[in-house]
């Protein structure tokens, strides 16, 4: 059986926790940040967890499952 291959742009964008929960960036934090609030932009910075419905796929993706 062949190995399963990493996405190289999943891998870019994910990041396991300790607890093997899957950690992502929040959009929407690149470009066009002068009519964003300070408030937005700084809740924007922090790391998310991806939704337990997207798990599977971006495991897949990773090559974990």
């Amino acid at each position: 059986m062949p190995k399963v291959k990493t996405n190289p742009g999943a891998k870019k964008r994910f990041a396991l926790t300790g607890t093997g929960k899957i950690k992502r960036k929040h959009a929407f934090k690149s470009h066009i940040l002068t009519k964003k609030e300070t408030k937005r932009k700084r809740n924007l910075t922090y790391f998310g967890q991806v939704h337990k419905t997207d798990e599977k796929n971006i495991k897949l993706l990773l090559g974990l499952k």
